[in-house]
């Protein structure tokens, strides 16, 4: 599981099927796929970290047996750690829990271990009134760092501006390696504001699935 994602591409695209057409979900992930992602992203919102709910572990499992891409799973849950196995056991490559999720900065460590101790990357990830300087003594631990840059919880907001400035506080104090991924609002406009700042992953959904052209709409965020 480590070995494929321990390539780096100049930035990886991670489409978002919370904005796929989830009655026909393995042919919009094959869609994607055939356009030349090597990930995707899933999102889990449990209704009460976030007000929406989206799937769960049967879905990611399912996911899993019907694609060989990187699953990409970002839990918006409250207690990231009670569901850190069965995520893990259901095929997630990279598991990203929310640093508001825990109550202190030993919980977070705790998290982060546990991942790992799954065999799954680390993510860590911040909501926009989160300044990035609370994540700074975890960078060193973790794998990715997800920066949201529209509330979470609903696809298809508008991408705030000042979000995109976190991108070089994070990249100065993290480790050469850790994968710097944004989220939210993310177009080939947004796209190429948050690359010159340093992140090296973009999570797309509507602005990739709501396109008439899979492979041009990925294209143009790379």
């Amino acid at each position: 599981m480590y070995d494929r994602i321990e390539y780096m591409e100049k930035v990886i695209i991670s489409p978002s099927i919370l904005s796929a057409d989830f009655s026909n979900l393995k042919s919009e992930i094959d869609a994607v796929k055939n356009a030349g992602a090597k990930w995707i992203h899933i999102d889990v919102m449990d209704g009460h970290f976030v007000p929406n709910i989206t799937i769960g572990v049967p879905v990611v499992k399912s996911i899993k047996k019907s694609t060989d891409l990187i699953l990409d799973t970002h839990l918006m849950i409250e207690n990231p750690k009670k569901y850190i196995e069965p995520f893990s056991k259901a095929g997630a490559d990279i598991l990203t829990f929310h640093y508001e999720a825990c109550k202190n900065s030993e919980e977070v460590k705790e998290t982060i271990n546990l991942i790992k101790k799954n065999g799954v990357k680390a993510g860590i990830s911040i909501k926009p009134k989160t300044q990035p300087e609370e994540i700074y003594e975890f960078l060193p631990l973790a794998d990715l760092v997800l920066i949201m840059t529209v509330e979470p919880g609903f696809g298809g907001q508008e991408f705030i501006h000042d979000c995109a400035m976190k991108i070089p506080q994070i990249k100065e104090h993290a480790p050469e390696n850790l994968i710097i991924q944004v989220d939210g609002g993310i177009n080939n406009l947004t796209g190429k504001i948050c690359k010159s700042l340093g992140a090296n992953s973009l999570v797309a959904g509507s602005y990739i699935y709501k396109s008439d052209n899979y492979k041009k709409a990925i294209e143009s965020l790379l």
